[in-house]
């Protein structure tokens, strides 16, 4: 079954229904009045190849409102409207969408869409991490374009994707990382200075989220370590059934999450941000402006340590471990060459050599990397969303355990 919720994203659903019709599902469309105002009910009728309504009222004798929800294997609901799922959280079933989810034991996907305001506001995080925790499962949303011209995070999902995440769930969630154990670690750490300041980086915490995502949507259970990403750019990994989150705010705490779960891990990805510096001495008290002396301070740094070369260090048989290096390069060849040589110093698996600049990988919608082996040897690259770039890594890293499990 697939509910249809009131807002512009409506549109992408018909070729949602068509590819599940398509592929030999039955498929019973319910709308709600103002999904209705977006896609007609002609549309719905003939793209599903059955009768449309949005009244419990409607084929009383069968109780429709309840039959609907007892027969469905799967139930999607696409786009999931910020109203929506509030409605959902809180049980309410005040019309035909509504009285079905209350009455199915079905698996349930969701793929929300609004505009980043609504999904950043603490009642959409609150709401997604209890549908999270009553196993609801959340595809998407993508950062990207919104109606109006305003873009971030918010956009649903393409219907493809949607598509996929269906079949996962119908198939009991196993997918070509099932049974695997995975460490994701993502956004930038903070070396505070003081109470009030911190040395810091640009890093959103998006590539890592979506790297963690996708494993989990591909049957990994998954820890993502998260080093100061915004809770709207969590919230989808907060409320996914097999991802758990863990906060970390500088370096050493990033590194000792990190440390504590790797032991476990089959496979840990190094996305976040880490400072290579800290101050050598943080003051208790903010540093006053006017007791500093002329023409400016000093700040002493030193060192972190260096988190993924410890990880290497300590790894067991048939750990894989993944690394990331955000480079600005001149052209692609220096981009290369950095690349080559940062993942013979650092010894991992597969190291991601991330693209960044003022307008590019930091705080964008797109990403580009070049996936390098521990051999130097390039062995994937992609361009384009940070979910496609997180698609193409575990693509690598599939390929390098399996490369690695004929060799023993």
């Amino acid at each position: 079954m697939v509910g249809v919720t009131g807002g512009i994203a409506a549109y992408k659903t018909v070729q949602l229904v068509r590819l599940l019709v398509k592929d030999g599902h039955e498929v019973h469309v319910v709308p709600t009045e103002d999904a209705l105002r977006f896609v007609g009910m002609p549309t719905w009728e003939a793209i599903s190849r059955h009768p449309v309504t949005t009244s419990v009222h409607d084929d009383v004798a069968r109780v429709r409102h309840v039959a609907l929800g007892q027969a469905a294997d799967l139930v999607i609901v696409a786009p999931a409207t910020a109203n929506t799922l509030a409605k959902m959280t809180a049980g309410l079933a005040d019309d035909l969408l509504g009285t079905t989810l209350l009455a199915t034991t079905a698996p349930v996907v969701v793929a929300p869409a609004m505009h980043t305001e609504m999904w950043r506001h603490p009642s959409t995080v609150h709401n997604m991490a209890v549908l999270g925790e009553r196993g609801v499962i959340v595809v998407g949303p993508e950062d990207g374009e919104l109606t109006g011209g305003d873009s971030g995070p918010g956009r649903m999902s393409e219907p493809g994707v949607i598509f996929e995440a269906a079949l996962a769930a119908t198939a009991g969630g196993a997918g070509d990382l099932h049974g695997l154990r995975v460490v994701v670690s993502a956004g930038g750490t903070r070396e505070p200075i003081d109470p009030v300041r911190y040395i810091g980086n640009r890093s959103s915490g998006r590539q890592g989220v979506a790297v963690a995502l996708s494993a989990a949507e591909r049957g990994a259970d998954v820890v993502l370590v998260a080093a100061h990403v915004d809770d709207g750019v969590l919230a989808a990994a907060s409320a996914r059934p097999g991802l758990r989150v863990v906060r970390a705010g500088t370096a050493a705490e990033l590194g000792e999450a990190v440390t504590a779960e790797a032991g476990a891990a089959d496979v840990i990805v190094m996305a976040a941000a880490v400072a290579d510096y800290r101050v050598a001495e943080v003051s208790p008290l903010k540093r006053a402006k006017e007791s500093a002396p002329v023409g400016g301070i000093t700040l002493d740094l030193i060192e972190n340590d260096d988190i993924l070369a410890g990880l290497v260090r300590r790894r067991r048989e048939g750990q894989t471990i993944v690394g990331f290096a955000a480079e600005t390069p001149g052209d692609g060849e220096t981009l290369l060459d950095r690349g080559r040589r940062k993942a013979a110093r650092k010894g991992a698996d597969l190291l991601a050599v991330n693209e960044v600049g003022w307008s590019k990988g930091f705080e964008a919608a797109d990403n580009a990397v070049t996936i390098i082996g521990a051999d130097g040897e390039v062995i994937g690259a992609r361009r384009g969303s940070k979910d496609d770039v997180a698609e193409a890594l575990w693509d690598a890293v599939r390929m390098v355990r399996e490369s690695q499990a004929k060799t023993k």
